[in-house]
C-alpha cells in the first residue's frame, strides 16, 4: 500500500474514533492539502477513491489538476489559499470549493464571473478569529454584514465560515467561536483544522479538515 494511503487510513481512523467517542452528529471530510506535491504522489489517493483536496496556487491547480479533473469526473477541489482578484476567472473554471472568501471586492467579482459559468461554487468565509493585523479574513464584528451581503446582494452559495486560528495559542478557543458565529447565522459547514490541530477541530465541530503534511509527509520548500 503506497505510504499516503495508509497515512490516510489513520487520519480517518483517528477522526473516527472522536466523532465516535464524543457521539457527533457530523463526520468531517478530509481534503488532502496537496500544494507542491507533484501527482505522482497524488494519483494513487485518487485511485483509492480520495475525492478531496487542497491547493492555495492558481498556476500550480492549473498544471497539475485541469487534465486531472477531467480524467477523474467526481474529484472536488478546494481553493484554500488568499484569492487574488486578477485570478478569479481561472479559479472559478477550475475550482468546486474556494474557502477564502474575504472582502467585498473579491466578493462581488465572484459574483459577475459566476454568472457566466454554469457551476454552483461552494463558498467558505474566512473569519480572522484571532483579529490578528497580518492575517487575511473578515473580523467577527464585521462577519454578519459581509454573510448578508454574500448570500442577499451577491446571491453567492456561501456554505459555511473558514478560519486560521493564531499560531502556538488555544486553537479549541477559537473553534468554539467560529463554530458560533456560524450556528447564529444558521450555517453548518466549518473549515478548521490542520495537521496540528485537526484532532481539536474534529472535537468542536469541523466539517472539512485541511491536512497536508500529516497525509502527504514534510514538503520540499527552497
Amino acid at each position: 500500500m503506497h505510504k499516503t494511503i495508509e497515512q490516510l487510513d489513520l487520519v480517518k481512523k483517528q477522526v473516527n474514533e472522536i466523532v465516535s467517542k464524543k457521539q457527533l452528529k457530523t463526520n468531517p471530510k478530509i481534503i488532502v492539502v496537496t500544494k507542491t506535491f507533484s501527482l505522482d504522489k497524488i494519483i494513487p489517493l485518487i485511485e483509492n477513491g480520495h475525492i478531496h483536496y487542497g491547493e492555495n496556487k492558481i498556476q500550480e491547480a492549473e498544471d497539475k489538476w485541469t487534465d486531472t479533473k477531467i480524467k477523474y469526473k467526481n474529484l472536488n477541489l478546494h481553493m484554500i489559499g488568499k484569492l487574488q482578484t486578477n485570478k478569479i476567472k481561472k479559479a472559478l473554471n477550475l475550482f468546486d470549493y474556494i474557502h477564502s472568501l474575504d472582502n467585498d471586492k473579491l466578493a462581488f467579482k465572484l459574483f459577475n464571473y459566476q454568472k457566466d459559468i454554469s457551476k454552483n461554487i461552494k463558498y467558505f468565509i474566512q473569519v480572522n478569529v484571532g483579529d490578528e493585523k497580518h492575517k487575511s479574513g473578515i473580523p467577527l464584528n464585521e462577519l454578519d454584514k459581509f454573510y448578508e451581503y454574500c448570500i442577499k446582494e451577491l446571491t453567492l452559495n456561501v456554505i459555511g465560515l473558514m478560519c486560521l486560528p493564531p499560531i502556538n495559542l488555544n486553537s479549541e478557543k477559537y473553534f468554539t467561536l467560529l463554530k458560533d458565529s456560524g450556528l447564529k447565522l444558521n450555517l453548518s459547514e466549518f473549515s478548521m483544522g490542520m495537521s496540528s490541530d485537526y484532532k481539536n477541530a474534529v472535537s468542536h465541530g469541523s466539517t472539512y479538515l485541511r491536512i497536508g503534511t500529516q497525509i502527504m509527509g514534510s514538503r520540499n520548500i527552497t
